[in-house]
């Protein structure tokens, strides 16, 4: 019987065909992250209303009180001579609030109801990419409806106070432009975690234990500069423990992207936020792989 000869495959045709397998797993998770993100943003399109409405209803609501009411009853934080520079502090740290507000609970609710009831998640992770891409997706498109968010609170929040009660603005756009994106992937990089690490059931603990704190020491109603005044025996104890969150940074970037208060010193903050963003991130993405294979 005649023995039949296989072609040779030489090492050059191996690293060839390596290299096309390679780049055609990296294409298709590549499309599939843009599926999975086209996805959400076609849900966030036909739910834009609501969408609105969600991110509206608390900013409008804390310059309406602080701005608009405080001054018109003389009640002292927004009322008298301080009034026009409590506006000033007050604008920038709504729009920061509201960004990490979008940002949590667009993704940790998501996820929250993905991982339960509606078993979503099954899916998503059956799309042809790395379990971890789906979590950048997650990130990504609320990365996307934070900036949205920025966008439509800060012309609310600019423009709705009592009369002569006047927000001093003094926008950098470099700032502004560079800061907001940032933000806006830390907190929706912590919504990941968050979302990943509590169950369905006790989402609301998540409020009431990390975010509730967050906001009220995040410095959205005051300068981290006067904490300096709250001392225990000469240590400056509030103004060292606020250190910890993430907002505080967060908003004064803001302040300092759209004021001329005086602000913490942007040297110090862009290297913490792309801090916290790399360490949310990271810790987000092993806690959904966790909770996906679990």
């Amino acid at each position: 019987m005649a023995s039949i000869e296989l072609p040779s495959v030489s090492r050059a045709d191996m690293s060839a065909i390596d290299v096309g397998v390679r780049r055609s797993a990296a294409s298709a998770s590549v499309s599939a992250l843009g599926a999975l993100l086209l996805r959400d943003l076609t849900v966030l399109r036909k739910h834009l209303g609501e969408f609105v409405l969600r991110t509206l209803v608390q900013p409008f609501l804390l310059v309406f009180v602080f701005l608009f009411v405080f001054p018109e009853i003389g009640q002292s934080v927004g009322g008298g001579s301080g009034a026009a520079s409590f506006a000033s502090v007050l604008v920038p740290g709504v729009v920061g609030i509201s960004v990490m507000f979008q940002g949590v609970q667009t993704v940790a609710l998501t996820l929250a109801q993905e991982f339960g009831f509606t078993r979503e998640i099954e899916d998503r992770v059956q799309a042809p990419c790395p379990v971890w891409l789906v979590a950048v997706a997650k990130v990504l498109s609320g990365v996307v409806q934070g900036v949205l968010a920025a966008v439509i609170v800060f012309p609310i929040a600019a423009v709705v106070h009592a009369s002569g009660v006047h927000p001093s603005f003094n926008v950098k756009w470099a700032v502004a432009l560079t800061l907001i994106p940032l933000t806006c992937i830390a907190f929706s990089a912590l919504g990941l975690l968050l979302g990943c690490t509590f169950e369905p059931r006790n989402i609301g603990l998540m409020f009431g234990f990390i975010v509730l704190p967050i906001t009220f020491l995040g410095g959205t109603y005051y300068q981290w500069t006067r904490l300096a005044s709250v001392k225990v025996g000469g240590f400056k104890w509030l103004q060292t423990l606020v250190l910890i969150n993430p907002l505080i940074y967060v908003n004064e970037g803001m302040r300092a992207a759209f004021t001329s208060v005086p602000h913490m010193h942007l040297y110090v903050i862009y290297p913490v936020l792309i801090g916290f963003t790399v360490l949310f991130t990271g810790l987000g993405i092993r806690a959904f792989n966790k909770r996906v294979r679990s």
